[in-house]
């Protein structure tokens, strides 16, 4: 069983940046890559960006050039850095974990099985 927890979420204005953090706890090898998501109020989670254990990586392409997913295996701990931000990327974030490898792409909620509780991310114009 994974346990993750995001931090690092808050309120900034418009090009300004923040780095979401995600502790993840048990299960450390079973995780074949993780990622993050996003989700407003009455619309889908949307794949962010996503990495696998090899450093691969992969993002939506609305946030390509301004965010970057990263990670250190030593902490346990997944991070996205987020710069240039726009009114747009206001969401709640959530850090999630796939165990296996599925039919779904790295950016699909499918793909994975364990979840954060999320971070908001609010960004004013």
């Amino acid at each position: 069983q994974v346990q993750l927890v995001e931090s690092g979420g808050g309120s900034v204005q418009a090009g300004g940046s923040l780095r979401l953090s995600c502790a993840a706890s048990g299960g450390t090898y079973s995780r074949v890559y993780m990622g993050w998501f996003r989700q407003v109020p009455g619309k889908a989670r949307e794949g962010v960006a996503a990495i696998k254990r090899d450093g691969t990586t992969s993002y939506t392409d609305s946030v390509k050039g301004r965010f970057t997913i990263s990670q250190d295996n030593a902490k346990n701990t997944l991070y996205l850095q987020m710069n240039s931000l726009k009114p747009e990327d206001t969401a709640m974030y959530y850090c999630a974990a796939a165990p296996w490898l599925t039919t779904w792409t790295m950016l699909h909620p499918g793909s994975y099985k364990y979840w954060g509780q999320g971070t908001q991310v609010t960004v004013s114009s």
